[in-house]
């Protein structure tokens, strides 16, 4: 039974180790020439990364194949194995569709490209045969020109059957010489009635609190309980969330020890703060969502408790979810009804 929501996954580190070698054995002879065996290029592939600056360099390995024309191979793999491995009910896909146009075009030419990217991404997610609820947030990009940008989120304003959202990505700690484009494209998205979110105060150097009014979710925003715990009753107020995807801290060098995500969660819960448990990139770091939850568990970051309400978070902040109630609270629901039943008899 599908019960899980995805709030925070990337299109390009999506792609887990194995399908993507078996692409690159097709069509890339470079990287095999490079790793002719799997389990060398699953180690490089996978790996933890000294920054995350080093780390989004493995993004374009995936965004540079992720064309109109291949990217239907790689979102039917996708889908199929959140459908399957994770019992996904809801997942929101991020990219840039502007690094998945053609590098030999125009700039203007690129972002006309871009609608049919959108356009591709939507069609490829619609599986019947893995009926998740799906939609995208379009990513603007801290090394990309403002007219990119504005473009990509003008696109998500136009595509609202696709669209439900817009993001900044590219490392937060790039972001401080633009900030005022940034407010400026996420209050031009607002007044368009576009939901919004954003990689911010994932590292202390991407701690900007002139972008957090214009935010209805928060990506990762780790550092806000570790080091900004004053800010957390504004948070609650405004009732933001925190996409906190646990695997990625480690793999980018942000935290030393998982441990320290403990914090994090009881200093959210203590204010009233909304946690959605993400993966971020599910095939970079081959952890799929439930042993994210898992892990946190085994840890003792998190009880039972606070999972599932870190798991009703994810669907009561999720930008395109139809329906009302959960999956989560309403098995929960049954169970708690068929367990009363059978309480007396016992």
């Amino acid at each position: 039974m599908a019960l899980y929501a995805e709030l925070h996954r990337h299109l390009g580190g999506s792609v887990v180790p194995r399908i993507f070698w078996r692409y690159c054995q097709r069509h890339n002879q470079e990287l095999i020439a490079r790793f002719p065996e799997y389990s060398d290029f699953e180690g490089f592939y996978t790996r933890p990364r000294n920054t995350l600056d080093e780390y989004l360099e493995l993004h374009t390995l995936v965004e540079k194949v992720q064309t109109e024309e291949t990217l239907p191979y790689f979102i039917y793999r996708l889908i199929r194995g959140a459908y399957i491995f994770e019992n996904l009910a809801y997942l929101e896909l991020r990219y840039t569709p502007y690094l998945r146009t053609s590098e030999d075009l125009s700039q203007n030419d690129r972002i006309d490209q871009m609608q049919a990217i959108v356009e591709t991404v939507g069609h490829a997610s619609q599986l019947v045969e893995c009926p998740i609820v799906t939609s995208q947030i379009l990513c603007m990009h801290s090394r990309l020109p403002y007219e990119v940008n504005k473009a990509i989120a003008e696109l998500a304003v136009n595509y609202p059957q696709y669209v439900c959202a817009i993001d900044v990505a590219g490392g937060d700690a790039h972001y401080g010489d633009r900030l005022d484009e940034f407010v400026q494209l996420y209050r031009y998205a607002r007044s368009r009635g576009l939901k919004t979110t954003g990689h911010l105060y994932e590292t202390r150097d991407g701690c900007y609190p002139e972008l957090l009014p214009y935010l209805l979710r928060i990506g990762h925003g780790i550092q806000i309980p570790l080091h900004y715990p004053e800010l957390l009753p504004e948070l609650a107020a405004n009732g933001q969330c925190l996409e906190v995807c646990p695997t990625t801290y480690i793999k980018t060098g942000t935290l030393e020890d998982p441990k320290q995500l403990k914090i994090v969660f009881d200093r959210c819960f203590e204010a009233g703060v909304d946690i959605a448990i993400c993966t971020d990139n599910a095939g970079l770091h081959n952890v799929r969502l439930p042993f994210e939850y898992e892990n946190l568990l085994t840890l003792d970051i998190i009880d039972f408790r606070q999972l599932q309400a870190c798991q009703d978070a994810a669907f009561r902040h999720a930008f395109a979810w139809p329906h009302g109630q959960p999956p989560a609270s309403l098995l929960t629901g049954l169970l708690q009804e068929e367990a009363a039943k059978v309480a007396p008899v016992l």
